[in-house]
């Protein structure tokens, strides 16, 4: 167990942000980063994702066109790695895991697997590494862009995105980001983890509000 602890969210000390706001935020700070990193912490194990066909065919069940769906943006993929290249830019990915996985984290690991693939930085942690952290409740899903923007994104308790919480503080900028590189620095490379913990899963049973 990771005896780092996370730092501690205030709500009130960041600006409240729409999902479109975010969203447009989001990339222009991103777009703005050159020659640094970025890291993300991603600690719950089920989402609504809006916009991915993939994940739209993983809700209806059909696994085989989850998979294909994941194929097709080899290219997209490809492209996005040249240009983070181009520019000096790297993001880390810290995938929080429980046992057993939930369908969800298995498909994202599939996706995550293909994105690693592409020169994208991803480990996997087990849930025990972040326990100090949690005696209140799981871990936020935060994103740290370029050392300078800490980003907690906000969910509904459905799993689906509803905006974020933005921080400047450059201190717990820097202390948020200090956290996740500890937890990638115990991490499993997702390669790895993939080929011995999920490549031999059956497709997912779905659940009620677990797919």
């Amino acid at each position: 167990m990771l005896d780092l602890l996370a730092p501690v969210l205030v709500p009130e000390q960041g600006d409240r942000l729409t999902r479109t706001a975010y969203k447009q935020d989001f990339r222009q700070r991103e777009d703005a980063v050159r020659n640094g990193s970025s890291w993300k912490l991603e600690r719950r194990q089920h989402f609504e994702e809006q916009g991915s066909p993939s994940r739209d065919a993983l809700r209806r069940g059909d696994w085989e066109e989850a998979l294909r769906l994941l194929a097709d943006r080899r290219d997209t993929l490809a492209a996005t790695a040249q240009e983070d290249e181009r520019r000096g830019y790297a993001f880390h990915r810290v995938r929080v895991v429980e046992s057993p996985l939930t369908p969800y984290v298995q498909w994202e690991l599939h996706s995550q697997r293909q994105r690693a693939q592409y020169g994208q930085r991803i480990r996997v942690v087990p849930a025990e590494q972040v326990a100090a952290s949690e005696d209140s409740g799981p871990l936020p899903e935060v994103v740290v862009l370029g050392g300078r923007t800490l980003f907690q994104v906000v969910y509904t308790e459905a799993g689906v995105a509803n905006g974020a919480i933005r921080f400047t503080d450059r201190d717990l900028v820097e202390r948020w980001e200090n956290y996740i590189k500890a937890l990638y620095a115990v991490g499993e490379e997702v390669i790895s983890y993939f080929d011995r913990e999920v490549a031999h899963l059956e497709p997912p049973t779905l659940g009620a509000g677990r797919e």
